[in-house]
């Protein structure tokens, strides 16, 4: 046994066909015994937070099942979690990698494919904090430029030295567009600065409570370079 307990779920994903996801049983799941998660910053409260199905994680789904995809786009989802949003890019044929720090993610990805009847797709280690620490798990560190860099609550910790947008920096191509849904998190004013500071115009959609999302406040935050 792993450890954690699991359950699997189909969640309606608007816009696109359904998906079976694997998660975690709740938010008290926690098991780190050799201490990788610890090495990277990822406390025992955080721990299970990777294995959630979150509101923000679906309407960025909801929003990536619509959005034309041009043919050779590359695309990287950054604090994937469960994936969801790199899940329905996959299944349209897009040219996808997802990336997260959690020590799971990508073994929570692979059976999720499985899970779905889909292809391999890249997962990266993906770590954007000023003092990362290399991944002792075997998955490659993100690499390269994409077209399109996608993620959902992201936001959620204060980022005095602005560690998130320099990442993004770092692999977005001159010509890029950026996606974050973000739960009305206090932070998104000081990321908008960073971005625009690295030539990013800035748009935004207001997110209102849907059908299986009560009472969610968001907005789907755009930002274009080139």
């Amino acid at each position: 046994m792993p450890g954690y307990e699991v359950k699997v779920q189909t969640l309606a994903i608007d816009g696109a066909s359904a998906l079976h996801i694997r998660s975690l049983l709740d938010t008290q799941q926690f098991v780190d015994p050799a201490g990788a998660a610890e090495a990277l910053g990822i406390s025992s409260a955080q721990w299970p937070l990777f294995g959630q199905v979150w509101p923000s994680g679906l309407h960025l789904a909801a929003a990536m099942a619509v959005k034309p995809l041009p043919e050779g786009e590359r695309i990287l989802e950054i604090g994937c979690g469960l994936a969801l949003a790199s899940l329905v890019c996959h299944r349209r044929g897009a040219e996808m990698t997802a990336s997260d720090i959690h020590p799971l993610a990508g073994a929570f990805l692979l059976e999720n494919l499985r899970l779905n009847d889909l292809a391999p797709m890249r997962y990266c280690h993906g770590d954007w904090s000023e003092d990362a620490v290399a991944a002792e798990h075997g998955a490659p560190r993100v690499q390269g430029r994409f077209d399109l860099i996608v993620g959902s609550d992201v936001l959620y910790e204060r980022d005095d030295g602005g560690a998130l947008a320099a990442f993004i920096d770092k692999h977005a191509l001159p010509r890029c567009e950026l996606l974050i849904v973000d739960p009305n998190r206090g932070n998104r004013a000081a990321f908008g600065k960073r971005m625009a500071a690295l030539g990013f115009e800035f748009s935004e959609t207001l997110l209102g409570a849907e059908a299986g999302r009560a009472n969610y406040r968001g907005r789907l935050m755009k930002f274009a370079r080139g």
